[in-house]
């Protein structure tokens, strides 16, 4: 080394501050120590019992022989207990994995075998779906019990209830340093095509994504989407995506968090009532539910802050939602993406009544900080930002991973190029503003054109006698693919096939859409088939509904 390097050196005593899921607990304790945790309506703590219960977790999962690798998995509802897992078992250097808890068993056995994990954490409510498939996981050693009935019996194979191993444990204090690029997280994929895929996170990721999050929800001059006054309650299941990584953006923040556990609209109506919560993020299938509900006309919503994900925000909820007061805007991401890519920024115009603002709120958004996001064609060459040009959505950010466990192949597809590849076409309008216009298996090709299932979708809900309806390609040997409405009536209300035919005919005639977006008949439906996190199944629909597969029913 040259004097002059030497001289440039650090500091003997520097420190190298890695980016950790427990530097994420500093501020909230320095500044807001006394702020409020709830879980439904039997817990309410404060953060500095926050700090000391994810000790005793902590201390709890050391006593039963975790260590630094090691896989820790939970199947609970949303709760304070999955808010001290999230943190708890990462600081120690494990993996959290979240179970999804909606999969069928088999699929659980399946990620709780794939996953490596050893001990579980699960709530009283799923013993029924465990004791099914107890023969199929062999490495699972430990059982922590969590539940919210006290003095009942450990069942059997169950080291110890989770409140009881709190108190008997020896609390961790000092949690150490390590690689911030230790693995953290983990969960699978809920796709419509072959096993559940594990995607995973590191604390290093997980850090930037909160920060970035944070800075997003923030940034509007006129009007901050999250801040320290909010009330803060996921309605996101917190097994997904980390519950979209808000809880970690919450506590960072130091806000009052509100967990409701199993999701049942009127007791989350009443939370919402009774903790005043005013920032939470949905599919627009809960939102959907929550406001048809009969308690909701009762309930004032007005200035609660929603944002929708998961799917595309239709424009007729968001034109219920705002009439409610509810301030409600659109994001964009994946499970692979941790997931935060875009969010609708508010301003003068987006705050207003318009048409153009209705729009910009329904669209996916623009970029969140340290985010690289493209549209590109079938050669990667990007195209025009003109709000037509559509194209693949290509990311690149700090926080996306870096493949699927244990599936070389899988991930080497994810990253081809360089770029993580979404599956999604969009476009981008000269604002920046993304508008998702399809999954690329979705998008219905026919007369030599490419229709979006999501626009066609938005159109028909406006009809006051349609409560929900997807739109599918079924076979054609003339055309390829024709779309298929699928269409569930409000209870009491009445349309007919020529009435949802004329309203697609009526915006195509007014240029909103191609006549090749016309459909030839609707079939009325009573519900519509969903994946295990609420979205559009439209894998099976299309194995119900296509002709050639299936008899569509009248």
């Amino acid at each position: 080394m040259s004097p002059a390097n030497a001289a440039d050196a650090p500091a003997p005593e520097a420190h190298d501050y890695p980016l950790l899921i427990k530097q994420l607990l500093l501020t909230p304790l320095a500044v807001r120590p006394e702020q409020e945790i709830v879980y439904g309506d039997s817990v309410r703590f404060d953060y500095r019992t926050l700090q000391t219960r994810i000790g005793q977790l902590a201390g709890l999962l050391t006593s039963l022989g975790v260590k630094h690798g090691d896989t820790v998995a939970v199947m609970d509802w949303d709760s304070n207990r999955y808010l001290e897992s999230y943190f708890a078992v990462p600081m120690l250097g494990a993996v959290l994995m979240m179970v999804n808890i909606r999969l069928a068993p088999e699929q659980i056995a399946y990620t709780l075998n794939h996953s490596g994990a050893r001990v579980l954490l699960a709530n009283r409510a799923f013993l029924p779906v465990l004791d099914g498939i107890n023969d199929q996981l062999p490495d699972l050693r430990t059982r922590i019990l969590l539940e919210d009935e006290v003095d009942q019996p450990l069942p059997a194979g169950f080291v110890t209830e989770y409140e009881a191993g709190l108190r008997a444990a020896t609390p961790v204090i000092h949690f150490p340093d390590f690689d911030e690029n230790t693995r953290a997280t983990m969960f699978y994929t809920t796709g419509t095509t072959g096993r559940p895929k594990g995607v995973y996170f590191s604390h290093r990721q997980l850090v930037l994504h909160s920060l970035a999050g944070m800075a997003a929800l923030g940034s509007a001059a006129s009007q901050g989407r999250l801040h320290r006054d909010d009330v803060y309650m996921p309605i996101t299941p917190m097994f997904h995506v980390h519950a979209w990584g808000l809880p970690y953006v919450a506590t960072l923040m130091g806000v009052k968090q509100v967990y409701p556990g199993r999701y049942l609209p009127g007791q989350l109506l009443a939370l919402i009532a009774r903790e005043k919560v005013t920032f939470s993020h949905c599919v627009p299938t809960i939102l959907h539910m929550l406001l048809g509900h009969p308690s909701a006309a009762d309930t004032d919503l007005s200035g609660w802050k929603v944002v929708i994900g998961g799917a595309a925000l239709p424009r007729a909820l968001a034109q219920q939602a705002l009439a409610r007061g509810i301030d409600i805007f659109g994001g964009y991401g994946m499970s692979e993406t941790c997931p935060l890519l875009t969010l609708a920024q508010i301003d003068a115009t987006t705050l207003g009544g318009s048409d153009e603002a209705l729009s910009l709120r329904t669209k996916a958004g623009i970029p969140v900080p340290l985010v690289d996001l493209r549209i590109v064609d079938e050669d990667m060459h990007d195209v025009a930002h003109d709000g037509v040009a559509t194209g693949e959505v290509v990311v690149r950010a700090p926080w996306l991973t870096q493949g699927y466990l244990h599936n070389p192949d899988a991930s080497a597809e994810l990253w081809a190029g360089g770029y993580l590849h979404t599956g999604d076409i969009g476009n981008i309008d000269a604002g920046g503003y993304l508008r998702v216009a399809d999954r690329i298996k979705d998008v219905i090709k026919t007369g030599g054109e490419w229709i979006s299932s999501l626009a066609l979708e938005d159109i028909i809900a406006l009809h006051p006698a349609v409560n929900e309806v997807a739109v599918i390609g079924i076979t054609d040997t003339k055309w390829g693919e024709r779309p298929l409405p699928l269409v569930v009536r409000h209870a009491g209300s009445e349309v007919s096939e020529a009435e949802i035919i004329e309203l697609v005919a009526a915006r195509s005639r007014s240029g909103d859409i191609s006549r090749f977006a016309i459909p030839d008949r609707v079939s009325f439906v009573d519900a519509i088939e969903r994946t295990s996190v609420g979205k559009i199944n439209k894998k099976k629909l299309r194995s119900l509904h296509d002709p050639h597969t299936a008899t569509v029913p009248g």
